[in-house]
């Protein structure tokens, strides 16, 4: 049934809703019980009354007056409404249902015990009340807990989301600090040997040049690595590539986030793949899909191009290679239609969010198991030890299982129509006894139906109970107690299965919530390993550099050069802390004269003129400052990485509350083809929308790039 999930209140409504359609029967059923208005409106004061005790169980503000009081007050009703004015004892069922809630186990099979006593003095059906006390309580208690349950589980998904945030970090930092944490010390320590060498020391700076090297691609694998560990984003990648190239590209995700190593080898078959689609130029059509099952996750990218070279295959191959040494599978073959399809499969491997349990599923078929024993074992007193007995017991069982899987699975869909088949067939056979299957359809109506169509039919039902009952020669009495209980019977199947199905959505959906975060953490991770480390170290490479050029020409500048890496080596080591997880030591300020002392060892002319902090507004927001920081990293990264730069401007200013920051070089090649944004711009174009912001980042078609950042 499709619909909303509905949350802890709904849940406690569901519940309020069948206990008090339990309630309701005792009600109906009081002027058929004593004689006298005055007896009657006693009688169901006191059933009431029950209820409404019952409700500190129920809903979580009455949570206080969970005492032994009112368990106290509630019996007190329960055996004054039974004993004075004739009520059946069924509802004895509620006050063992409060002591099971209470721990009182003990106390609560005397209750039971007493329905039966009370039921054989007055001479009635002690075996058919007794069943039906004891399912009542059970009901009651199973509904509460599965209650209790929606709410954890509900309660449970931010923790956990936070939780697995965490479990990330530190595996983050844990990777990082061994391969990049080292590499920043060794930096470090390298570069206060080689201070204290005379001028022949170069060969010291080119020992941390190459350790600075290393970490630098060390920092750019992890970064990519982040970002592929996670599929989707890759997928996405993908799709924007290939419509850039003109060609109708379609993603279906069937596999679930984070995926971890097996992420990264299917993520480099689908760049590869892609990349091959738009190398060729001949595609149309490309279908990127991925779907779990066993534990295997599964690629598959089909295109409708024609394969007139063999260019991309070496890369798509050593991609193979790749799946192929970590025990996956990898084919590509050409369908009947022309269309070419590449497929891997890689073992998904440990997960870092773990699968919801199904504790709350158990409990609610245990508890449905045990009310269609016991309805079953009421119609079977009804009828005569025989032949006929033996069959109706053979055909209760059957339908009691093919039921549970049902409620379980929610398959097959045919047992809805089948089971209304054999209500009508089993009236015909075995009359009354019969007649407590029609609540069981009620309830598989209400569970597996839309609300617009179950409730039609859950009233059809009940009519057809109410002609079966009177056909059958039924008294009034009787025939109402058999129209209600279908009712009754059916919110109960409804209220077990849709409260286990509610939990098991809450938890999938907090475990979705989970491996979201999961992956927002590594691309943050990935952000930072670029945006940050890659600068610092790029910076220090530049440095080193130059330092060694300078080793013998000009000793004192090369000193300097080296004391700035050192202090370089420490921001990035503070840089290291922030991507796993640390907090920001970032400042616009910083940045800017961080980044003319780059650029000025790189021989480009630098010219700031800063107004962000002018009259009233002298101090910036530090979360302000961190972030157009990483902006003015960037975009120096940007002019020393991918330009010829001889000429960089970096301005700010205030308008109103916004704050802008410009950076502009001259070294943009104009006939150079346009290129589509990297991974860079994207990051901070991320992290600016997270405060409000906006960035944009183009060519004036006259040699100049022009970044443009607005915050606030």
């Amino acid at each position: 049934m499709a619909e909303a999930v509905p949350g802890p209140r709904g849940a406690r409504l569901i519940v309020g809703l069948v206990m008090a359609s339990f309630a309701g029967v005792y009600v109906l059923a009081a002027p058929s019980r004593t004689d006298g208005a005055a007896q009657v409106g006693a009688a169901a004061v006191l059933a009431v009354l029950v209820f409404v005790l019952q409700l500190a169980w129920v809903v979580p503000r009455f949570g206080r007056w969970r005492a032994g009081w009112v368990v106290l007050g509630q019996a007190l009703s329960a055996y004054a409404c039974v004993l004075a004015f004739g009520t059946s004892v069924g509802l004895l069922g509620f006050v063992a249902g409060s002591l099971l809630l209470a721990g009182a186990w003990a106390l609560a099979v005397p209750v039971v015990g007493s329905a039966a006593v009370i039921d054989g003095v007055r001479g009635g059906a002690t075996a058919d009340v007794t069943i039906t006390c004891l399912l009542v309580g059970l009901v009651v208690y199973g509904l509460v807990r599965l209650a209790d349950r929606v709410d954890d589980a509900a309660a449970a998904r931010l923790p956990l989301a936070v939780a697995a945030v965490e479990r990330e970090r530190l595996r983050i930092a844990a990777e990082l600090n061994r391969g990049l944490g080292d590499g920043l010390a060794a930096i470090s320590q390298g570069s206060r040997r080689a201070l204290g060498l005379p001028p022949s020391g170069s060969g010291a700076i080119g020992d941390v040049l190459a350790v600075a090297r290393r970490s630098l691609n060390d920092a750019r694998a992890a970064a990519s690595d982040f970002r592929s560990m996670s599929l989707a984003p890759e997928a996405a990648a993908a799709r924007a590539l290939l419509e850039a190239a003109g060609v109708e590209a379609e993603v279906r995700s069937g596999h679930r986030e984070p995926l971890g190593p097996a992420g990264s080898l299917l993520a480099l078959v689908l760049r590869e793949a892609v990349t091959d689609v738009v190398r060729e130029g001949s595609a149309r059509t490309c279908l990127i899909e991925t779907s779990e099952s066993g534990g295997v996750v599964r690629l598959r990218v089909v295109n409708d191009g024609v394969r007139t070279a063999a260019r991309g295959e070496d890369e798509l191959e050593r991609a193979a290679e790749r799946v192929r040494d970590a025990g996956g599978s990898f084919s590509t073959r050409l369908e009947d239609d022309g269309r070419f399809v590449v497929e891997a499969g890689v073992d998904a491997g440990e997960r870092v969010v773990s699968l919801p349990d199904r504790t709350a599923y158990r409990l609610s078929l245990t508890l449905l198991a045990a009310v269609l024993a016991g309805f079953s074992v009421k119609g079977l007193l009804l009828l005569p030890w025989g032949p006929l007995w033996a069959g109706a017991a053979a055909g209760l069982a059957a339908i009691s299982v093919v039921q549970l899987i049902w409620a379980g699975t929610g398959r097959p869909r045919w047992w809805p129509p089948v089971l209304a088949v054999v209500c009508v067939a089993s009236v015909a056979v075995f009359g009354k006894a019969s007649l407590g299957l029609s609540g069981f359809l009620a309830g598989t109506f209400l569970v597996g139906l839309p609300k617009r169509i179950a409730f039609p039919l859950v009233a059809a039902t009940m009519a057809g109970v109410g002609v079966a009952a009177g056909i059958l020669g039924l008294g009034p009495a009787d025939l109402v107690n058999h129209v209600v209980s279908t009712l009754v019977t059916g919110l109960v199947v409804y209220g077990l299965v849709r409260l286990a199905r509610l939990v098991r959505d809450l938890q999938l959906a907090g475990e979705e919530l989970a491996r979201a975060a999961t992956v927002q953490e590594r691309l943050r991770a990935a952000r930072d390993l670029h945006d940050l480390l890659g600068h610092s170290l790029a910076a220090i490479l530049l440095k080193c550099e130059l330092a060694r050029r300078l080793a013998d020409a000009d000793p004192g500048r090369a000193r300097r050069e080296l004391e700035e890496v050192v202090d370089m080596a420490e921001q990035a080591r503070r840089d290291l802390r922030t991507a796993t997880g640390g907090d920001a030591e970032l400042s616009l300020d910083g940045e800017v004269a961080s980044a003319r002392s780059v650029l000025t060892a790189a021989g480009v002319e630098v010219e700031t003129e800063l107004g962000h902090a002018v009259g009233d507004d002298a101090v910036l927001d530090e979360r302000v400052s961190a972030v157009l920081g990483i902006v003015v990293r960037e975009a120096v990264t940007n002019v020393l990485r991918h330009s010829a730069a001889t000429g960089c401007t970096i301005r700010t200013w205030r308008d109103g509350d916004a704050v802008w920051l410009v950076v502009e070089n001259d070294g943009l090649d104009p006939q150079a083809p346009p290129t589509p944004p990297g991974s860079g711009i994207g990051n901070l174009t991320t992290r600016l929308a997270a405060f409000g912001g906006t960035l944009t980042a183009r060519a004036d078609g006259e040699g100049r790039f022009r970044l443009e950042a607005r915050v606030g």
